[in-house]
């Protein structure tokens, strides 16, 4: 896709990075189909190709009309309204889920090209003041563990007093069970983040446990955001802050000698993969911010590699093989790419896994979409959730926190993280 810059972008890193990121896109329309929103809203700008082509006119400078559009694209929702605001609404809807990016034949970075397009947007459109501090306020205390954590603690003990809505909404408190501290020759960190040690301290704990079984001490990195979520709300400084943040937390356990940096939470991984890009015009960390991209893992690629014969032997086949439904998160198969490596591992462990319908489709969680889209968040989940259910599982599986906090607290049977379920099952049969 050819582009002519305007003026205002014409000499800036962002606008010439998203002329780049344009060019290979050929406007086919590939990506719309696995596109949640647009299978949602049945409205062209609500899909990854009509939201390319509004960012394209406004790096252009223009305004949107009938003759400059493509015959496919319906002007329902531009009438009367000016190009940034229609981008706005657009960009606000999109997920970020990137499953258009796995269905492109041509390889465009859609998850880049849409923060670019967020990012200046933002800046170009002021938002009403109630959304500007509903905005505020997540980014004031999601990213901060303490804080995060003192307002969950609250709701969780006014739990039983609450409305049966918003009961739903707070999960139970989860104890973290053991965490092993046997020495071993080889060690990984593993990244906590903000939200999961208050929501699920388990995951981590379960994660340090199978990885004990393998000779590898796994430790505790500091926590807090990996930035994600200012960095998909356009607060882009505020990312640049915590991830530099980050990289020096990190930075002695790596000088120490730590094999990798294991996440439990896609989400965080996919936005830890992309510090070396985020940083590369910092002369002072962009070295460091690969180095961490590069030693950046999910526990599912480091379960794969070290599930090993000589490691652990054959298993007792277990007395009850138990139906699972896994909800592969949007970050761990489009954004790390890793489709299908759960799943392998789930099977080996004895798990039957049901078949699934529309794997590529988004559960509507999304970091913060849905707190601020509720109403499209509910419906992704609802169609999520029949898809997850229609072969009987008796319980779902999955590899976010956010994906797990968003379906449990609807879901008809429990939902876990998958190394939750391994862990379990090696424990029971270790014993035998």
């Amino acid at each position: 896709m050819k582009i002519e810059l305007a003026e205002t972008y014409r000499d800036t890193d962002l606008g010439h990075e998203a002329e780049a990121l344009l060019l290979p896109c050929v406007q086919c329309g590939q990506c719309t189909f696995t596109c949640p929103t647009f299978r949602l809203l049945d409205d062209e700008w609500d899909g990854p190709r009509g939201r390319i082509y509004l960012i394209k006119q406004m790096l252009e400078g223009e305004e949107p009309s009938v003759s400059s559009l493509p015959p496919a694209y319906s002007l329902k929702t531009l009438e009367g309204k000016t190009l940034e605001a229609n981008l706005q609404l657009h960009l606000d809807r999109c997920l970020s889920c990137r499953s258009c990016e796995t269905s492109c034949p041509q390889g465009v970075r859609y998850g880049r090209l849409l923060d670019i397009g967020r990012e200046l947007v933002e800046k170009a459109v002021p938002r009403p003041l109630k959304e500007k501090l509903a905005r505020r306020a997540l980014r004031a205390v999601i990213p901060y563990r303490y804080r995060f954590t003192a307002l969950l603690r609250t709701g969780q003990a006014l739990r039983r007093f609450l409305p049966d809505d918003l009961r739903s909404r707070i999960p139970e408190r989860r104890p973290a069970g053991a965490w092993p501290d046997r020495s071993h020759a080889r060690s990984m960190v593993i990244w906590q983040g903000c939200v999961q040690p208050a929501l699920a301290p388990d995951i981590n704990a379960a994660a340090a446990r199978v990885l004990d079984r393998f000779g590898i001490r796994l430790i505790a990195a500091s926590d807090g955001c990996c930035g994600a979520l200012s960095h998909h709300m356009a607060a882009t400084d505020e990312a640049r802050a915590f991830m530099r943040k980050n990289i020096d937390a990190l930075w002695p356990h790596i000088e120490g000698g730590a094999e990798a940096i294991v996440l439990t939470a896609s989400g965080c991984g996919a936005h830890f993969r992309d510090y070396g890009q985020l940083l590369h015009d910092d002369p002072q960390y962009r070295d460091k911010a690969k180095r961490v991209s590069d030693m950046t893992r999910d526990i599912a690629e480091v379960v794969a590699e070290e599930w090993k014969e000589d490691l652990l032997h054959d298993l007792p086949a277990p007395q009850h093989t138990r139906r699972i439904a896994f909800q592969s998160s949007c970050s761990l198969q489009h954004g790390e790419k890793l489709n299908g490596v759960v799943e392998k591992l789930l099977k080996r462990a004895g798990f039957k896994l049901v078949p699934v319908a529309y794997p590529f489709m988004c559960c509507g969680s999304a970091g913060s979409y849905s707190i601020l889209q509720p109403t499209l968040s509910e419906s992704l989940r609802t169609r999520k959730l029949e898809t997850l259910m229609a072969s009987r599982p008796v319980a779902i599986a999955t590899a976010n926190i956010g994906c797990l906090t968003h379906l449990a607290s609807v879901s008809p049977v429990p939902v876990s993280h998958w190394i939750e379920l391994l862990d379990a099952t090696l424990s029971t049969r270790d014993t035998r």
